[in-house]
């Protein structure tokens, strides 16, 4: 699915929710060395960047022109405007431009945030006691004061009615109490993860006395009220979402915001399917559109639009890991139980014929959850410390992965290679299947051996259609079922499928996010991420170690584990990736010269009054 900005993850809660981090201040427990420079301001791991008192973001231009109008196209649609509950299909709208967390992460480092509802925060160095001071400027939309106890009231009722991860990551909070009107501190128990703190910062504040908690958890399209720099207009129910610009936005020259929220009014306009969607931006009938077809960008854009200048497209390239896009094993369905079996399926994905005849050759393949980056392990051997963290579960990685030896299967790209499909078949035959007229059985089962792949896009759909052919040839029967973008979701949320396609964002930082895509308990947990089924004991505790890291060098190696672990599981087939970025935008939206360094952010844009000329 298309959406602004994203990584690709369909929750957008999931994005913003990873996009914050924390401040040291010295009352509490030793300082960090860094609160003497800003004492709003936390970098995971090392010091924040930008010392107290700078003016904008470095890639925040404070020139930019104000006013206009901004579209967004989605595919899809949606019946709530509440992301951050388990019921229903919402954007992104609200929790990014309605409403504010107290602190904003900075798209120029790999994981350091600023104060932004919090004037300071204070951190302890155990990372067991946490505080922050409100900024007494801040206000709702309806100018009432936000206060300490707007924060506890949004965090007791994330911890209770929010999506697993909150309810998991807050649950973990001893203590929360407000010694005074703008103050609010929270125990964070043994400190032992470490990215907890980042966790309460990145919440939405939610108003105690405009929002119904015993109804926080129904889809609904009455917008939360906000202290941020806009307000919901106008909601055609599952048709388009307006926003309008607040002439009395309290942080309007905060120096997090300034060159940020530029446009007067955004708009979201919500098309069925992906060539509606695409036809629509061509036409002129939205702005902004992050590319991720490789066919259309090679081919689909030689049209009098970007001829004439009118749409212009740009690339970018981010040192952000790339993430894992792969076709996903439900490992609850007994077809799947067997890694034999899944890696006997991995193997049956030609990637090398799909890229060129598919994709035109722009693919890399992938190999890692956090490909191009120091924290992939994709033909790296282990070092001790990877080692030492895996010495409890012997087994848990295989040999040629530990080695950095392993890589994903090759083929010789003919789309029909006999070698591979042989190899394939001897991974099922010593799981107990056999080929036996044209059909794929276990032994003593008369059941011939196949599941459903679901999709919810026609790109999907051609991809899901192509492996099947190619599964076919082992007497695998797959059928391929597209259905509309709310079935798909309510179907993910239960776990209602045998395989999907699906995109694992990976940030610089790796956190808290990796224990609901891949924690055990997260497993049966209705509403979670852990769309395989994963359930190891070695991954657990590996995710553990990788919140509990102090130092940089501990936490590479630690994310490098858990990537050996799930290599090993053969839970997904692994797709491609693209090493960059893709942008079409209409030539009226202007972006700031300065690019940030690790992720795109659309706050940025803005719509000039008078555009630069088309190049010629």
């Amino acid at each position: 699915m298309h959406r602004p900005f994203s990584a690709a993850a369909r929750y957008a809660w999931c994005l913003w929710l990873v996009l914050a981090g924390l401040a040291a201040f010295g009352p509490i427990g030793n300082p960090r060395a860094a609160a003497a420079e800003n004492d709003a301001a936390i970098a995971m791991h090392g010091e924040p960047e930008l010392a107290k008192g700078f003016a904008h973001l470095p890639y925040a231009d404070p020139r930019a022109p104000k006013g206009g109008r901004i579209i967004y196209g989605q595919q899809g649609t949606f019946d709530s405007l509440n992301p951050l509950v388990v019921l229903g299909v919402a954007p992104d709208a609200v929790p990014r431009y309605v409403q504010q967390s107290l602190l904003f992460r900075s798209a120029d480092e790999p994981f350091t945030a600023y104060g932004l509802l919090a004037s300071k925060v204070e951190l302890n160095s155990e990372r067991t006691r946490l505080a922050f001071q409100i900024d007494p400027r801040a206000r709702f939309s309806d100018g009432k004061p936000v206060t300490a106890d707007d924060v506890i009231f949004t965090f007791e009722m994330l911890k209770t009615k929010g999506k697993p991860f909150h309810r998991s990551s807050l649950g973990r909070v001893t203590k929360v109490e407000a010694p005074s009107p703008d103050r609010v501190v929270f125990e964070l128990g043994d400190g032992s993860n470490r990215e907890l703190p980042l966790v309460i910062g990145a919440m939405p504040i939610f108003a105690r006395h405009a929002t119904d908690a015993e109804k926080f958890g129904d889809t609904s399209f009455k917008p939360a009220l906000g202290s941020g720099p806009y307000l919901v207009e106008e909601v055609k129910p599952g048709e388009m979402l307006r926003l309008k610009r607040r002439k009395d936005f309290w942080a309007e020259d905060h120096a997090l915001t300034r060159g940020l929220f530029n446009a007067d009014e955004i708009r979201y306009d919500f098309y069925r399917d992906s060539n509606a969607l695409f036809e629509a931006f061509k036409a002129g009938l939205y702005d902004v559109r992050l590319e991720s077809d490789p066919t259309r960008w090679m081919t689909g854009y030689d049209v009098p639009a970007v001829r004439e200048g009118r749409i212009v497209r740009d690339t970018f390239r981010f040192q952000t890991p790339k993430g894992m896009t792969g076709l996903v094993f439900n490992t609850r369905r007994p077809q799947f139980a067997d890694i034999r079996v899944r890696e006997a399926l991995a193997m049956l994905f030609d990637f090398e014929w799909a890229n060129r005849n598919l994709f035109h050759g722009v693919y890399r393949r992938a190999g890692s959850f956090f490909a191009d980056s120091e924290l992939s392990a994709l033909g790296v051997p282990a070092d001790q410390h990877e080692k030492a963290l895996l010495a409890a579960f012997p087994g848990a990685v295989r040999d040629d992965i530990l080695a950095g030896t392993w890589a994903p299967a090759t083929t010789d790209g003919s789309g029909r290679d006999r070698d591979q499909a042989r190899r394939a078949l001897a991974l099922l035959e010593a799981a107990g299947y056999r080929l036996n007229d044209g059909q794929l059985r276990k032994d003593g089962q008369s059941e011939a051996f196949g599941f459903e792949i679901t999709v919810t896009n026609r790109p999907q759909e051609r991809l899901a259609l192509n492996y099947a052919t190619s599964l076919a040839r082992l007497g695998i029967t797959v059928s391929v079922r597209l259905i509309d973008d709310v079935q798909y979701w309510r179907r993910l949320s239960t776990f209602d499928f045998d395989m999907i396609q699906w995109t694992w964002p990976a940030s610089a930082s790796p956190g808290n996010e990796q224990i609901g895509r891949w924690g055990s308990a997260n497993a049966e947990r209705k509403g979670a991420l852990n769309y395989a089924g994963v359930r190891s004991p070695a991954i657990d505790a590996t995710l553990q170690a990788l919140l509990a890291a102090r130092s940089r060098e501990d936490f590479v190696a630690t994310v490098r584990t858990l990537d050996r672990l799930l290599l090993s599981g053969f839970y997904v087939v692994p797709l491609y990736y693209l090493p960059e970025t893709w942008l079409a935008r209409a030539r009226e939206i202007t972006l700031p010269e300065r690019r940030p360094k690790f992720f795109f952010s659309n706050e940025t844009l803005a719509r000039s009054p008078s555009p630069p000329a088309p190049a010629n």
